[in-house]
């Protein structure tokens, strides 16, 4: 039987970004534009940050940093010509 080659874990960076892509990309947060994210006790702040810096490099969004430690996003659609 052939062995079929196994695909690497992903990273720690990978996980993250998945998990905060779900959250963005859930059916209420779509309707509402909006998605409140929160860093999980076990992921490195330094990964947290980065990933920040990359949302906020989006046009059309603005992240909102909230006194209890979460990130609201919010984003807009551009409307088209």
């Amino acid at each position: 039987m052939a062995k079929t080659p196994e695909t690497p874990a992903p990273s720690a960076y990978e996980r993250l970004g998945l998990r905060i892509q779900a959250i963005i990309n859930a059916p209420a947060a779509q309707r509402a534009k909006t998605a409140l994210i929160f860093r999980l006790a076990d992921e490195p702040m330094e990964l947290w940050e980065q990933l920040l810096d990359e949302i906020d490099e989006n046009d059309n969004v603005t992240l909102a940093h909230r006194d209890d430690g979460g990130v609201h996003v919010f984003w807009t659609v551009p409307k088209e010509d």
